[in-house]
């Protein structure tokens, strides 16, 4: 293989117990005008009202916004920048979960050039540097905090959306895992799930030819020898400390794997991208409106056992990084993590009703640059049959 890789990240990515508390440093040296992006749960919290109040110590003037709802209305990222405009911050922080951080890079986004957030669908459409963002995830998941990603929620169409974007990555990063002893068990489980399943799509993504001007062309590009090593180090990471810190919410040494994973998943798929089990997943949580942490788990065996033609390799790798005898042992442990997680197992179980297969395979095979990116090609008829051993169990229907 030739060693070609690309890595887009913060500029500065700080991990570790109580780093949070460097913030107030880390933002004096971005602006003087900040605005705290989160939701009214975590603005209530003791945790948060600390946060500002660091922001105010090191003599920066803060505003607040805890707007931010699940998913990201795009009506709610426009009024939140229309609302900021007369503060005229130089600094976003993004307080949160996946959409906070997400809220965080489209206000960024519509404060530095203005338009809707309609303008920058899509890979490489905003045009320019956005002012600093700095992201603190409250969650270990979605691996915001390091992505050229933020998706929302469009009314006026089916499914979500994606701004795609190197500008977009946040400026700076602080990982605190303190942060995340918090999250209830359920939240604990689709977030390191949905981790979980970045870095497996990631490491087992398309490899392209490595063209000169293939990551200027495209924010995704495939595997490659960077993506990898993150991938694979995440799915270690995430298959010692997610069950742990599920059971155990308080276990900080589980809950610093699982974030350390879901950020370096976050690394890996934030130039590999996602495949197949993404691209379903967002028809189906249109119709069963379930988190998506949930909805890629549940599909993420089947995909794998479609694949699994095409990646023997990178099974056998992940045996080796999981401790698992072999590659024919890896989708059924994988399956049943998610299983002890309560992932539903099926989409059926997730709430899909069996009338909207046809329409679930369909809208899928429409993300191309999703299903591009998936090692097996999976035209309408396969998809078909792909959707429908999800829904039904029948692992047979992918032989």
């Amino acid at each position: 293989m030739n060693f070609f890789g690309t890595i887009r990240a913060p500029r500065e990515l700080v991990f570790g117990s109580g780093q949070r508390h460097s913030l107030g440093r880390v933002a004096s040296r971005l602006g003087g005008r900040v605005l705290v992006v989160t939701d009214a749960r975590l603005a209530a919290d003791a945790e948060f009202a600390s946060t500002v109040e660091q922001l105010e110590k090191a003599g920066l003037a803060v505003r607040v916004d805890d707007t931010t709802l699940p998913d990201v209305p795009v009506d709610s990222a426009v009024a939140s920048a229309a609302a900021a405009r007369d503060f005229a911050p130089d600094v976003v922080v993004g307080f949160g979960g996946g959409s906070c951080l997400d809220m965080a890079k489209c206000v960024a986004v519509l404060l530095t050039h203005g338009g809707r957030p309609q303008d920058y669908y899509g890979e490489y459409n905003v045009p320019g540097p956005v002012m600093p963002i700095i992201a603190l995830p409250t969650t270990a998941g979605t691996g915001s905090e390091v992505t050229p990603v933020a998706v929302l929620s469009d009314a006026e169409r089916s499914l979500k959306v994606g701004i795609s974007s190197p500008h977009i990555i946040p400026t700076a990063s602080i990982c605190d895992p303190d942060l995340t002893l918090t999250c209830p068990p359920s939240l604990t489980a689709v977030a390191g799930a949905d981790a979980l399943t970045h870095a497996i799509e990631a490491f087992t993504a398309i490899r392209r030819d490595p063209v000169a001007g293939i990551a200027q062309e495209r924010v995704f590009i495939g595997k490659n020898a960077f993506s990898d090593h993150f991938a694979l180090r995440a799915i270690s990471l995430l298959w010692q400390g997610l069950e742990a810190a599920y059971k155990d919410g308080s276990n900080t040494r589980a809950r610093e794997k699982v974030m350390m994973g879901a950020t370096f998943a976050g690394l890996a798929f934030g130039v590999a991208g996602t495949a197949a089990a993404h691209a379903i997943q967002y028809p189906v949580g249109a119709l069963t409106h379930t988190a998506h942490g949930a909805g890629v788990a549940c599909l993420m065996p089947y995909v794998m056992r479609w694949n699994a033609p095409q990646i023997s390799g990178e099974l056998a790798e992940i045996a080796g990084a999981t401790g698992l005898d072999g590659a024919d042992e890896v989708i059924p442990a994988v399956a049943a993590l998610f299983s002890r997680l309560g992932i539903a197992p099926t989409l059926r179980e997730l709430g899909l009703d069996e009338n909207r297969l046809d329409w679930v395979a369909e809208q899928s095979c429409g993300i191309a640059r999703l299903v591009q990116n998936n090692p097996r090609p999976l035209p309408l008829p396969d998809m078909r049959r792909l959707v429908a051993a999800a829904y039904s169990g029948d692992v047979s229907q992918l032989a």
